[in-house]
């Protein structure tokens, strides 16, 4: 039975579009994307149907993780603008009635932050601030690679690092380093600030004799950040990577209101084996995943974040679909089978228009620590270098973070200079301008489903229940609220034959332009929404 806590039901309302600063549009001609550039294509977000964008990190760094390495948690870097820009941001979005999601980034900063910079000279005020120990308390290796603890001449003892060398962990059992993070909440809130995404939240609290995740105070820790009542009511994602939902429920109590939602990633693993190593292109998996957190969360009340892609993963539809001859009809498929559930959607940059995974014939077109520790580790392991270079195309988070493609023109009109990072591989193929004008737009099709999520209640507060069976080549739910009834069916690889789609009422929205009403014939990645009233 759904028992949603009304508090969150406005949440229910957000379609959040996440913008990776450093590519999204440049408008100074250095090459890289700023804040102006955001407020630039404000319009062009809304006409597609966007209501809250995510920002990445765009605070002051020295850029060894692409600003989640943070020197100044109040101030923008200087590549993206001035504070001045900020709130000229904050202000345009306004008047749109948009709302602003920032990234909040607790569990580490970089090494060039004053308050590791003081901490590794012993000053008192700051000797707690990072974890700081005689010798490594475990053998936790770091995500990017090598041990998480590093030595430090200055201080002459080690620091914990659970990514680069250059993003040593906060001590959050130090009372003072909460209050450090409440009053950049705070700070951001008051400048008009809707809410945030907070980086790898699970891991604040550390448990050294066991994992580097889900601690005993990690409860505690959020609540502090969260559960306060200047705060309480802005919207907050959390990415935690639980297994499943009764460790959700355990760490994270929902009913305090101390997270709105969070983001579950089993469905990414999809279509891959590792980050890395390509796997099956099967989207039953995915459905089969996506279901599963659908309905538990409906169950307990909770809100699901409805996401694909993001910053971190290359293009979804390029693991799972196809992205080639028929990538107008996955892309809109995918769409379709997650953004019409219950829940959030949370859309990247790039996806409205079907982005998919580049290829590059050398490491000279990647820029992302991670992918070049990994290029020299499939090399250690025995990889050619066309092997190694294959296996970096195929999952380097550099496919999702390269600039966007506004058209065909040089530099794929993000900017009139040379972008920091190489546009994609097919840019001159797949980017907006010639998206909209096409006859098969993936444009058109996601601003249609918005228009009609935001548009029908019972789309984004109705009650689903899924139709198709485990074994079934599709994708069959529905969506009630009160008398009303959408059904979606997304058909997958191969062709199927759906008897019952007769009876499921009107169709109002299908991604094949030729579908014939009435057809029970669905072709591979197609799509179709039905929509009856009970008698």
């Amino acid at each position: 039975m759904l028992h949603m806590v009304k508090k969150y039901e406005n949440f229910l309302d957000m379609v959040i579009y996440q913008i990776y600063p450093k590519s999204f549009k440049d408008t100074n001609g250095d090459g890289i994307g700023d804040i102006q550039g955001i407020i630039e294509k404000l319009d062009y977000l809304q006409d597609l149907g966007v209501n809250a964008i995510w920002l990445c990190p765009c605070y002051k760094s020295p850029g060894h993780d692409n600003g989640y390495d943070i020197s100044d948690y109040r101030c923008i870097a200087p590549e993206y603008g001035t504070m001045e820009d900020m709130y000229c941001l904050i202000a345009e979005m306004r008047k749109r009635g948009m709302k602003l999601i920032m990234d909040l980034v607790p569990n580490h900063t970089s090494n060039e932050h004053e308050w590791f910079i003081r901490s590794r000279k012993g000053e008192e005020k700051y000797r707690d601030y990072y974890y700081w120990f005689d010798k490594p308390q475990n053998d936790w290796g770091a995500s990017f690679g090598g041990s998480a603890w590093q030595y430090d001449d200055e201080r002459e003892q080690y620091y914990l690092h659970s990514y680069a060398v250059q993003q040593p962990d906060l001590n959050w059992t130090n009372p003072a380093v909460v209050k450090e993070i409440q009053d950049v909440i705070n700070y951001w809130v008051n400048l008009g600030v809707d809410g945030f995404r907070i980086d790898v939240i699970d891991q604040i609290s550390k448990n050294f004799d066991g994992q580097n995740s889900f601690g005993p105070h990690l409860h505690e820790y959020i609540h502090a950040m969260f559960g306060r009542d200047n705060v309480k009511d802005i919207f907050t994602v959390g990415e935690c990577w639980a297994g499943d939902i009764d460790e959700i429920r355990r760490h994270i109590d929902y009913d305090r209101g101390e997270l709105s939602t969070l983001f579950q990633f089993d469905h990414l693993e999809a279509g891959r084996v590792g980050k890395f190593t390509p796997g099956e292109k099967n989207l039953k998996k995915v459905r089969d995943k996506i279901v599963m957190w659908q309905l538990k969360l409906q169950d307990f009340g909770l809100i699901h974040s409805l996401f694909t892609d993001n910053h971190d993963n290359a293009p979804f539809i390029s693991r799972v679909a196809d992205d080639h001859s028929l990538r107008y009809e996955s892309a809109t498929c995918v769409a379709a089978m997650f953004y019409l559930l219950r829940g959030i959607p949370f859309i990247y940059q790039g996806q409205e228009i079907g982005i998919t995974t580049s290829s590059y014939d050398s490491m000279a077109s990647f820029n992302d620590l991670e992918c070049f520790n990994a290029y020299q580790e499939f090399l250690k392991a025995g990889c050619t270098e066309k092997e190694a270079l294959n296996k970096v195309n195929f999952g380097s988070r550099d496919n999702a973070r390269r600039p966007f493609a506004w058209d065909n023109s040089r530099y794929a009109g993000f900017s009139t200079h040379e972008p920091w990072l190489p546009i994609a591989s097919r840019a001159d193929e797949i980017n907006l301008a010639i998206d909209q004008q096409a006859e098969k737009s993936v444009f058109r099709f996601y601003r249609d489903l918005l228009r009609l999520r935001r548009e029908e209640p019972a789309l984004r507060r109705g009650v689903t229940d899924v139709i198709s069976a485990e074994e079934d080549n599709f994708f069959i739910f529905t969506r009630t609220l009160d008398d009303r009834v959408f059904t979606v069916v997304c058909n997958f690889e191969q062709p199927s034959a759906i008897e019952d789609s007769k009876g499921f009422g009107s169709e109002i929205l299908h991604n094949y332009l030729d579908r014939k009403a009435g057809n029970t014939a669905f072709r591979p990645y197609e799509i179709a929404v039905f929509v009856s009233n009970h008698q």
